[in-house]
């Protein structure tokens, strides 16, 4: 599992693999990660969207960036948790993902940046 708080807020990170298959001729990889957002802070705050880079074995990057995640947009109190799954399709069998989360503070107004540190993607036949 992977950790990291910024401004209060604690990001969880849990990965696994999920298969693999064949698509427009080309072999993908894919991956699933469970994410756990915990307010540590004293504040209420809101996810507003999120920006990805992920990172496949050759380098590549591909960003990703929308509203909320998951088609959701969660409020967090002080204390609360917030727990979703998403997946993503890589062209080979390791690759990494980081991002950030903008969020709203309810009590100041204030937008500020969440980080979501850097994991790995790995399928596990692959790591002898």
């Amino acid at each position: 599992m992977t950790q990291q708080v910024t401004k209060g807020i604690k990001i969880s990170v849990e990965t696994h693999f999920e298969g693999m298959f064949y698509k427009n001729y080309k072999m993908h990889y894919a991956f699933g990660y469970r994410i756990t957002i915990e307010n540590q802070s004293n504040d209420s705050v809101q996810l507003k969207s999120r920006f990805w880079e992920i990172k496949d074995v050759l380098n590549q990057t591909e960003t990703v960036s929308g509203e909320g995640v998951i088609g959701k947009q969660p409020v967090l109190k002080p204390g609360e948790i917030y727990t979703y799954q998403s997946g993503c399709l890589l062209t080979g069998p390791f690759g990494a993902m980081k991002g950030h989360y903008n969020m709203v503070n309810f009590t100041t107004q204030k937008k500020f940046n969440v980080n979501i540190p850097s994991f790995k993607l790995s399928a596990t036949y692959a790591l002898n």
